[in-house]
């Protein structure tokens, strides 16, 4: 990452996801510290377009979904429908011009689990790609 400007996000993630213990959350602030706020929700089809958009609007460059392996949601469909309205989501924000990237969903592999943090990295490098909002204010 650039070291002038990080990114801050905004991730949202099934409390099912491997590896999601509050021990792995707490080193991913301790390692990221402001620059990531970390919504474990019951079931990310619980999750609606207008927490990524207040995220984004509030304090995010960008508002990530880190969903359970599809066909292993305890709530049958949850990831599915969390996977619909992040797409939803991306869409409304590049009809009003922002980078449609900067909402995305991560799901799982059953076959390949990985945990929290892995995935939490990835994200933290793909928001790196991405400019610094313009919703934002700077100072």
């Amino acid at each position: 990452m650039n070291d002038k400007y990080k990114h801050t996000l905004a991730i949202f993630y099934c409390q099912n996801v491997p590896g999601s213990s509050v021990q792995e959350r707490r080193d991913l602030e301790k390692k990221y510290g402001k620059h990531i706020r970390l919504f474990s929700i019951p079931c990310s089809g619980r999750l609606d377009s207008v927490h990524l958009l207040r995220a984004l609007e509030e304090f995010a460059d960008a508002s990530y979904v880190i969903a359970c392996p599809e066909g292993s949601c305890r709530y049958f469909e949850g990831n599915r429908r969390a996977k619909k309205r992040v797409e939803r989501t991306s869409a409304i924000i590049g009809d009003i011009g922002l980078e449609p990237e900067r909402v995305k969903i991560i799901t799982g592999s059953k076959e390949n689990p990985r945990s929290l943090t892995g995935l939490a990295e990835e994200l933290m490098e793909l928001a790196s790609q991405l400019p610094p909002s313009p919703v934002l204010k700077r100072s």
